[in-house]
């Protein structure tokens, strides 16, 4: 497995608990769940990537500003995930953030697996996808 599959199957799992998020509607309890597997999933994976993604290729020129525009898209993540912390469940603002924060967090994986892939692909050694993969993998199952 190389880092893109890696990051790829975990783009998948935020897809799948974000379509669930917005489909809830009133039921607080459901809503807690989803969202607070969400949150940890958002968490662990912006780290990881952060961490076994970014942070090797921050240092090359070509993906520098790349790398740069994907930690900010966290942290705008990280900001709409504190605003739904701040907002009843039950409140109609509720479900306007939950959406805005499924757009954000879509567009974010979206430009990752159809721009960042692509061009850090060329920076990377085959045997540099792999080792990340490794270290992303072993991060993410710690921390679940």
């Amino acid at each position: 497995m190389n880092i893109f599959e890696a990051i790829r199957k975990d783009h998948d799992i935020q897809r799948n608990l974000l379509d669930k998020l917005v489909k809830t509607s009133g039921d607080t309890n459901k809503r807690d769940e989803i969202f607070g597997s969400l949150k940890k999933e958002l968490k662990i994976h912006a780290d990881a990537e952060e961490r076994h993604y970014y942070k090797p290729l921050i240092d090359t020129d070509m993906m520098q500003d790349k790398a740069r525009h994907g930690i900010a898209e966290h942290h705008e993540i990280d900001e709409l995930v504190e605003k739904l912390e701040d907002t009843d469940y039950d409140s109609s603002a509720w479900l306007k953030i939950a959406k805005d924060l499924k757009h954000k967090v879509e567009h974010h994986l979206e430009d990752e697996e159809h721009k960042f892939f692509q061009l850090s692909g060329k920076v990377l050694s085959e045997s540099q996808k792999t080792n990340l993969a490794n270290d992303y993998n072993s991060y993410m199952s710690s921390h679940r």
